[in-house]
């Protein structure tokens, strides 16, 4: 028997911090929920022993820390293996030096983007010349475009701060129906997160063992949402199979225990070219107050909408089964869209991204995607396979 493993953000940040001093401002950072939120309290200081980064074993998680619950969790020889090279429609994606490097002749963005008409009903059945794709204001002319339901790698961030005892429940009970209704192939892993993150289950497309991973969270202490997912957008880039990424994260509240600020986060979520972060705020009952629940909404709908996910806010705890089917059912009837950059790798800097949709017999149709990214120099590391997509 193992014991939980807490996830190492210190890494993570790290990079954050180093990238936040060679840009000073970002889309997210112009954004009011992002001007309005200051830098976090310091989270407890963790004892070094138990947060090195793990730089030479295929699993970016620390040392196991002692709990007082050991819980099984997940062996290093166990790891998800990927493959050394991997073909993609614009080159070659090769693992060097534990990281996933590009080598192609263009530089080649890829989208997840889903379509929702006036009515607000998912619009799936569009053909490529329905769609305009635009790069800091200038046309793009698409490469690629594929609409199928691709498997994805899916990261569960559940809170389990105190606040959250009560909900738990009906959480655990939509956690499992979103991935009974997931792609077969889709792999996913759990994640608790109060004032530190621990993974409660690797990657698996087993029911059994993600219930089994929902019974070892139990619910105290506060809310590192930032640490979390900056921890958790880190975790995919480097163990995930599924190149489509997402990220689902449960809470009822406001981050009060992070290191990291929401600046920070989306700031490294962009520049890992990461996952797409769908939330569901639990945002009612009478310990939350109105000005917290309105600050948490504009917190949880910054961080989806500059990822291209989406934000979901349910009145009591039936409806959060319906959300997750409904965010399953996003992610499976989504179009992707390559295209190549008219901006040299060279050109540095953030890069926003718009796509629009126009067809015969739909009217205001909205494309939801992420709002940009920054760029990959040629043979240098890609977040995520392949170069520019989740």
């Amino acid at each position: 028997m193992h014991r939980r493993s807490k996830i190492n953000f210190w890494l993570g940040l790290g990079a954050v911090l180093w990238g936040a001093c060679l840009v000073g401002h970002t889309a997210a950072a112009q954004t009011p929920a992002a001007q309005e939120i200051a830098a976090q309290s310091p989270a407890a200081q963790r004892p070094a022993d138990q947060s090195t980064p793990l730089k030479d074993t295929p699993q970016a998680v620390s040392p196991l820390t002692v709990d007082t619950d050991p819980v099984p969790s997940p062996d290093a020889e166990t790891a998800p293996v990927i493959p050394k090279a991997i073909p993609s429609e614009s080159g070659v994606i090769k693992k060097e030096e534990g990281r996933f490097v590009l080598r192609a002749d263009a530089f080649e963005v890829r989208l997840n983007a889903s379509v929702i008409d006036g009515s607000g009903r998912t619009v799936d059945s569009l053909p490529e010349s329905a769609f305009r794709v635009f790069e800091d204001g200038v046309p793009q002319t698409i490469r690629s475009f594929r609409h199928e339901d691709l498997p994805v790698s899916l990261g569960i961030l559940i809170d389990s701060s105190g606040s959250m005892y009560d909900k738990r429940a009906a959480v655990d009970a939509a956690s499992l129906d979103l991935v009974k209704l997931s792609n077969p192939e889709d792999e996913a892993f759990l994640v608790d997160f109060s004032s530190e993150a621990y993974i409660d289950q690797d990657f698996t497309n087993s029911i059994a063992k993600l219930q089994q991973g929902l019974s070892y969270i139990k619910s105290s202490g506060g809310t590192a949402l930032y640490d979390a997912v900056i921890a958790s957008a880190d975790y995919l880039s480097k163990n995930a199979k599924r190149s489509k990424q997402v990220l689902l994260i449960v809470t009822d509240g406001d981050d009060n225990a992070s290191s990291a600020t929401l600046e920070q986060t989306i700031r490294r979520v962009q520049d890992l070219d990461g996952p797409a972060i769908y939330c569901i705020g639990l945002l009612f009952g009478t310990d939350v107050t109105h000005a917290e629940a309105r600050h948490s909404k504009e917190v949880l709908t910054e961080l989806a909408e500059q990822t291209g996910g989406a934000a979901y806010f349910p009145h009591a705890l039936g409806d959060v089964d319906e959300i997750a089917h409904e965010v399953a059912q996003d992610i499976r009837t989504q179009y992707t869209i390559s295209y190549s950059s008219t901006k040299p790798t060279s050109q540095g800097g953030y890069r926003t991204v718009r796509v629009e949709a126009k067809e015969k017999g739909f009217r205001n149709l909205q494309v939801r995607t992420r709002t940009g990214y920054f760029p990959h120099a040629p043979g240098t590391a890609a977040a995520n396979p392949p170069a520019g997509g989740r």
